[in-house]
C-alpha cells in the first residue's frame, strides 16, 4: 500500500508513545481516530483519483479531517496537562 499523508503519527509525532496507548486503552479516543483515518484514506483516495468525487465533496471531507484533527489534538493535550 502507499503511503497516505497527514497520518495521526506524523501529524503528532511527539504523541506518538500517548496515541498507542490510548488506542487500546481509551474507546472514545480510538473512535476518533478510526473516524480521522477512514476520512483521511478516503479523502487521500479521492484527491490521488482512486475513486474521484466532486470538488465540494472534497472540501468537506477536508472539513471534517480538520475538525476531527482539532478534536483528537485537544482530547491529546488534556491526558498531558494536568487539570
Amino acid at each position: 500500500m502507499s503511503h497516505t499523508p497527514h497520518d495521526l503519527k506524523q501529524e503528532f509525532p511527539e504523541m506518538r508513545g500517548l496515541m498507542a496507548k490510548l488506542q487500546v486503552s481509551d474507546r472514545h479516543f480510538a473512535n476518533m481516530a478510526n473516524d480521522y483515518r477512514v476520512v483521511n484514506l478516503a479523502l487521500h483516495r479521492a484527491e490521488t483519483n482512486v475513486e474521484p468525487m466532486g470538488d465540494m465533496f472534497m472540501i468537506e471531507m477536508r472539513k471534517n479531517r480538520m475538525m476531527l484533527k482539532d478534536e483528537i489534538y485537544a482530547y491529546l493535550k488534556a491526558q498531558v496537562t494536568p487539570a
